[in-house]
């Protein structure tokens, strides 16, 4: 039996408002509206009796507990080692999802309604790009895109020795590489992955996105292929922009939070995503590649990993550590997304002169870990009473044909990723444009640095939590799966991390719905047309009483010929924004605006909001209709 394929597509959009937002780490940061939505993207491949599927996921990151869930609920032959699910780190997303408490420190605990959102539409994605499973051929290709991402740690990059920044002339992983799936010479799904952080949208904003890979994504299936995500069956094209290895890769390219191309986060967004999805699709017509389809996966206890000489790069035999945070990890990303007072990148000289003087001399072997780090938050302590952060690491091998995909549970530098690259290439005999890190996938444990990198304890290396030598047993890891692959050799499967009850829950606080005196839910408040804007007010209720997904909480309407309203937009569509606000203890309003797009049809419009009432169900309002010319 020849090469099948299959793609699906699904909403993960959770909580749009009153919800902590995961990514920047900042408490104020909650949802007040919904800009883009979030979806699941899924990959299904099966050749003969090897089975390989592959999720991207529009989430900040992919938690243990989203992992767990989905695996259970997948279809028979789809597993641990055979599936990887893939964040493309939107920092814009709803949080709350994790069972590891210390990420749902800004969501007042775990978010059961965007848990199952997430949960639900993954394996909804997954299950349907099995059943999608057709002869397919796959084409393979790689570009370069440089004006797309900058180096936000470059004191760091240049510790590194003179051939991997040889490697890297601009101190940036340019490489975008598409998979192109193909039925009867037409293009029906496209993967991207390229290396740049998915942050042109600011720490400021409160509006649910999928940020610049989700634009590119959008914009490649909305704009280009016509693609109604609310329309029944399978779509026309599936697009997805995974990530690589961006952990000091941003698109802010002016250096600071929303500089760069532009100073508007939005038009920054736009700009960076049509710049991938450019790259990407001028890279569909590649080479043809046959099938092998291949697994590893291994499960390491990153906390108690002893790294054999040949990985360490020193010629000696050194350990990992349980995780500890440095106090640069607190001073965040300042051209992404500034941290904590107080903080700040490289050396911090008291918690330094702390940890050499009350942990140095009582713990040696966190010593030999960790230093020169400043030790702040000692996770790995801390999990012994309360589960604060992930320890154990699902190390991951894919082969597609030539290609040959390294999953990681973290955030990967791209000189981290070079060598983790160079180390299975060698192995299996890959061109090294073909061994690819597969970054944020299957789990989340922050950053992964070199050891030249670490020691200059900017944030990167601080949030390196396993110490000095993580990347070195990533690698020896990666080496052993490679190995085995070449060798056609079963692998240890490990110990995958334990599983971890629900924590504290987050509860809705606030009266239940009103609507505002003499009035009703759905009235429209204010209406306005200034150029090519339309913005309508409704008396509203809670967007968490039906989180809409796969559907949508406002509607742009056409009045057709037929002597009905049509749909042309919804609240996935890029031209439309919902925001949603408090007026009073149990009042609220839902503003729409739609930035009319150039080349909209002329014609007789209006704006539909679709609320959802607790008690009485759904409901809809409507604004005054308005032409466009």
């Amino acid at each position: 039996m020849g090469l099948r394929a299959g793609r699906g597509i699904a909403d993960i959009t959770g909580e749009v408002a009153e919800c902590g937002m995961l990514g920047y780490g900042k408490a104020d940061q909650r949802s007040a509206g919904l800009h883009t939505r979030q979806r699941a993207r899924a990959f299904a491949f099966e050749e003969g009796a090897v089975r390989l599927l592959l999720v991207v996921c529009e989430l900040p990151l992919i938690s243990d507990a989203v992992l767990r869930a989905v695996l259970e609920r997948l279809p028979e032959g789809y597993g641990a080692a055979n599936v990887m699910l893939s964040a493309t780190h939107t920092h814009c997303g709803p949080g709350g999802y994790f069972h590891h408490a210390l990420y749902n420190g800004t969501t007042g605990g775990f978010r059961e309604q965007t848990f199952r959102a997430i949960t639900d539409g993954i394996t909804e994605a997954a299950h349907a790009a099995v059943a999608d499973l057709a002869p397919a051929r796959l084409r393979l290709a790689h570009g370069a895109l440089r004006n797309a991402s900058v180096n936000r740690s470059r004191r760091a990059f240049t510790r590194n020795p003179a051939e991997d920044r040889a490697y890297f002339p601009d101190a940036i992983d340019p490489a975008t590489t598409v998979l192109a799936i193909e039925r009867d010479g037409r293009l029906v799904a496209a993967l991207n992955w390229f290396a740049t952080h998915n942050t042109s949208m600011t720490n400021r904003n409160r509006l649910v996105s999928a940020d610049n890979k989700g634009y590119a994504a959008l914009h490649w299936e909305r704009t280009v292929a016509g693609v109604d995500h609310l329309a029944p069956g399978a779509p026309a094209l599936v697009t997805a922009f995974a990530q690589t290895n961006a952990g000091d890769m941003s698109p802010n390219l002016g250096l600071a939070p929303g500089r760069g191309p532009t100073g508007d986060q939005f038009e920054n967004t736009r700009i960076i995503g049509t710049r991938q999805y450019e790259a990407a699709a001028a890279l569909t017509a590649g080479t043809r590649i046959g099938g092998g389809l291949d697994f590893r996966t291994t499960d390491i206890h990153l906390s108690a990993v002893l790294v054999r000489p040949e990985f360490t790069g020193d010629g000696r035999a050194h350990r990992t550590s349980p995780p500890v945070a440095g106090a640069a990890a607190f001073a965040g990303a300042p051209v992404d997304g500034p941290g904590f007072r107080g903080f700040g990148p490289g050396a911090a000289p008291l918690w330094g002169a702390l940890s050499r003087g009350l942990v140095h001399p009582f713990a040696p072997g966190l010593r030999a870990a960790q230093y020169p780090k400043a030790l702040v938050l000692p996770a790995g302590a801390v999990n012994r009473i309360l589960p604060l952060v992930q320890e154990h690491a699902r190390i991951q091998l894919l082969r597609i044909g030539p290609l040959f995909l390294i999953g990681v549970p973290a955030e990967v530098t791209v000189v981290a990723g070079l060598r983790l690259r160079r180390t299975v290439a060698a192995i299996v005999g890959a061109e090294l444009c073909d061994a690819l890190v597969a970054g944020y996938s299957n789990g989340y444990l922050h950053y992964v640095t070199t050891p030249e990198e670490y020691d200059a304890q900017e944030y990167e290396g601080a949030s390196t939590l396993f110490g000095r030598w993580e990347l070195p047993a990533l690698c020896q890891s990666a080496a052993y799966l490679a190995t085995a692959m070449r060798d056609g050799a079963p692998v240890d499967p490990g110990t995958p991390e334990p599983a971890v009850p629900v924590g504290r829950r987050h509860h809705r606080r606030g009266a239940p719905d009103a609507p505002h005196p003499g009035r009703r839910f759905g009235d429209v408040l204010d209406f306005s047309l200034i150029g090519r804007r339309a913005t309508a007010s409704f008396v509203a209720a809670h967007p968490s009483n039906d989180l809409r997904r796969n559907g949508s909480y406002l509607s742009v309407e056409r009045w057709a010929d037929g002597g009905s309203w049509v749909r042309v937009a919804d609240d996935g569509d890029w031209s439309t924004v919902l925001r949603w606000a408090r007026s009073g203890g149990a009042t609220s309003i839902a503003t729409l605006t739609w930035n009319i797009p150039p080349g909209t049809a002329p014609g007789t419009y209006r704006l539909a909001y679709h609320g959802d009432h607790a008690v009485k169900g759904p409901f809809t309002g409507v604004s005054e209709p308005f032409e466009v010319g």
